[in-house]
């Protein structure tokens, strides 16, 4: 649904681009000048349609704006990433843990594991 509204907006926005260019402007415009539409019409039966039909653009375009921010808000999650700073970390019980091994002192010589060699290999 969201990649639908944005690609109507995006059009949308293309379309505007368009048709304010086409606009006469004091500049004179890029299309009403000398006639508009080869006497179909009169320039100014073209500039109305053409306001026209940029104000309907214009309306869309603003229409599209608004769905796509209120899509763009549901997506979040509720509440702030500061908020989860405020909860410590889980701490883990390491005396559980504790009294099920052995704790190795300093005194204590390593014993060797199964597999290993009793005596390091020298060349």
């Amino acid at each position: 649904m969201e990649n639908v509204v944005l690609i109507i907006h995006l059009l949308l926005a293309l379309s505007l681009i368009g048709l304010i260019l086409l606009q006469r402007s004091e500049g004179g415009g890029l299309g009403i000048g000398g006639g508009g539409m080869g006497g179909l019409a009169t320039a100014g039966q073209t500039a109305n349609a053409l306001t026209r039909t940029t104000a309907i653009c214009a309306a869309a375009f603003f229409a599209t704006s608004i769905i796509l921010a209120i899509l763009a808000g549901t997506h979040n999650k509720s509440g702030s990433m500061l908020d989860s700073l405020d909860n410590p970390p889980a701490v883990v019980d390491t005396k559980a843990d504790a009294s099920d091994k052995e704790t190795p002192k300093a005194s204590d010589k390593p014993k060797p594991q199964s597999g290993a060699p009793s005596a390091p290999i020298s060349e």
